[in-house]
């Protein structure tokens, strides 16, 4: 009779079973695809190796393009919610676009965890966004520290994008730090998201002749600049955020990325965790190759923190309950580290610092909150 009952729940259970959604809103097509790309590579596999609720629940993922846009954006977190019933959102990678998103899933009370915005003041006043990856300023400060005590740079010019929230965020860190620790910033450049040209600042900066040039910008500059650097005889090392992290930057750069420094979120040759070493192997043995990117990491850490939040709800499996658990979030596991959310939904965790060296990223350094 026991025997009987218990097959009669399970086959109650199955019949009841259904799948959940999570809405994946990223960059798949214009300027900062290789971002949206690489986590997404992240989050499929991540779904691949979890995906059942032990109420026998079934987590999928329904993906929509933002090109990079914030209309695309915003309109990509309404029809996931309205149409696709997404329990949760993931995205986007830019703050300026995430920040679209979060007003959509603040009105409707869905949460939404941001895989890689940083910048420091998008999670204030938010009851259901948080994020899995660390602020602009820490990330800023640690590299300026770096720059200080273990490169014992004492000067540096600072090249900021003045159409990024992002870059501007991590300049001022950068300048805080540096300044506090006695270092000199000569001089603070601006250049604009889509220049082409940067002669007229790299003149500058070979006058100027700083220890250390701090250029917190995305990859397509990043590498546009110290192309043109170096071909101008400027060898003065460089400093970046994770902006330049994708492996795109090393292609679009070649020889000139070699030696430029920068801060992560992760390494595929020190994983931190349990999970981190399963989901490097999974990642290699599917897609045959060693190198695990950055983003490829946030973006699973991003969907494990969810899965996680949901099992915890899976008895009674609503949005509230999601978003509670996510912000509960205490020494999780992740991919890419140990993560913990706090009510404000900002996550704290450790960073990594990388070289470019032989066409490689390099991991350097690792520095804890």
């Amino acid at each position: 009779m026991r025997k009987i009952l218990l097959l009669s729940a399970l086959l109650a259970s199955a019949l009841l079973a259904k799948d959940v959604n999570i809405g994946v809103i990223m960059p798949l097509s214009g300027s900062t695809a290789a971002y949206g790309q690489a986590a997404l590579e992240g989050i499929k596999l991540a779904n691949e190796m979890k995906n059942k609720l032990p109420n026998g629940d079934t987590v999928k993922i329904v993906v929509l393009d933002t090109k990079g846009d914030k209309i695309e954006s915003s309109n990509a977190a309404q029809r996931l919610i309205s149409q696709d019933k997404a329990i949760g959102l993931i995205g986007e990678m830019l703050s300026a676009n995430t920040l679209q998103i979060m007003s959509v899933a603040e009105e409707n009370k869905v949460p939404l965890i941001a895989p890689a915005a940083t910048g420091d003041k998008i999670l204030n006043n938010k009851k259901y966004s948080s994020r899995v990856c660390f602020m602009d300023s820490f990330q800023g400060s640690s590299l300026a520290k770096y720059a200080s005590d273990t490169l014992k740079y004492k000067s540096a010019v600072i090249v900021s994008d003045q159409s990024a929230d992002y870059s501007l965020g991590l300049s001022r860190a950068f300048e805080k730090e540096f300044t506090a620790k006695g270092g000199k910033v000569l001089k603070k450049l601006r250049i604009s998201s889509g220049d082409k040209d940067y002669k007229a600042v790299i003149s500058q900066i070979q006058k100027l002749n700083p220890d250390f040039i701090y250029m917190p910008v995305y990859y397509t500059e990043a590498a546009l600049f110290v192309r043109q650097a170096r071909l101008a005889g400027l060898k003065t090392p460089m400093g970046s955020a994770d902006g330049v992290a994708d492996d795109t930057f090393i292609k679009l750069a070649e020889q000139a990325a070699e030696n430029h420094i920068f801060t992560d979120s992760f390494d595929y040759t020190n994983p931190p965790t349990k999970l981190s070493k399963d989901f490097i192997a999974q990642y290699q043995k599917s897609k045959k190759t060693k190198e695990v990117p950055n983003f490829t990491a946030m973006g699973a850490d991003a969907y494990f923190v969810m899965f996680e939040a949901m099992q915890k709800c899976a008895s009674s499996l609503t949005s509230e309950c999601v978003n509670n658990e996510i912000h509960k979030t205490t020494n999780f596991n992740g991919v890419s580290g140990i993560i913990n959310i706090d009510k404000s939904g900002n996550a704290t965790r450790s960073l990594v610092v990388k070289q470019i060296q032989n066409q490689k990223q390099v991991y350097k350094d690792s520095i804890n909150p």
